[in-house]
């Protein structure tokens, strides 16, 4: 009986890598096409501005800016729909979107219709109808030059 369980249990372990393993490779594929910053650093547990929260440099913001625009000016990437999105989890770094316009983790880029400004970043699936809403990491949103408490419609991309 317990050979059973041990044998459930590494079969387990082994599913967990297996899924670790495809989400490593999505994030690598991403960070390549710059929509990810690799060693994307944690706030602090004590932060509570936003300036502590945002650990994503200037210089990788304007790098993610200026690659979603040249992007946007090649005619590059399939649109996939719009989205009103709000401020994810302030806690997670990087440039990411969860919106329930993507299926698996993929490199995309949004606009920000009201502004016009555009960043290359993660899209992250998230459950439920491709009509709810979405949410934008701190980083993003103040990347497009969205309000952090608005409800900001956002066109996504896939690149």
């Amino acid at each position: 009986m317990s050979l059973v369980g041990l044998l459930a249990g590494c079969a387990l372990v082994r599913d967990r890598e297996a899924v670790a393993l495809v989400r490593q490779e999505a994030v690598q594929e991403a960070a390549q096409s710059g929509a990810v910053q690799s060693g994307a650093v944690r706030p602090p547990a004590a932060a509570r501005t936003v300036e502590q929260f945002d650990t994503t440099s200037a210089a990788q913001k304007q790098a993610a800016v200026k690659a979603a625009e040249e992007k946007a000016a090649k005619g590059e990437g399939r649109a996939l729909g719009r989205t009103v999105a709000t401020l994810g989890d302030a806690a997670q770094p990087g440039l990411w979107i969860k919106t329930p316009l993507v299926r698996a983790p993929a490199s995309g880029r949004v606009l920000n219709r009201a502004t016009g400004k555009a960043v290359v970043l993660e899209l992250l699936p998230l459950s439920g109808p491709k009509t709810a809403g979405s949410h934008m990491s701190l980083a993003a949103l103040r990347a497009i030059e969205a309000g952090l408490t608005d409800l900001t419609e956002v066109e996504v991309f896939l690149n």
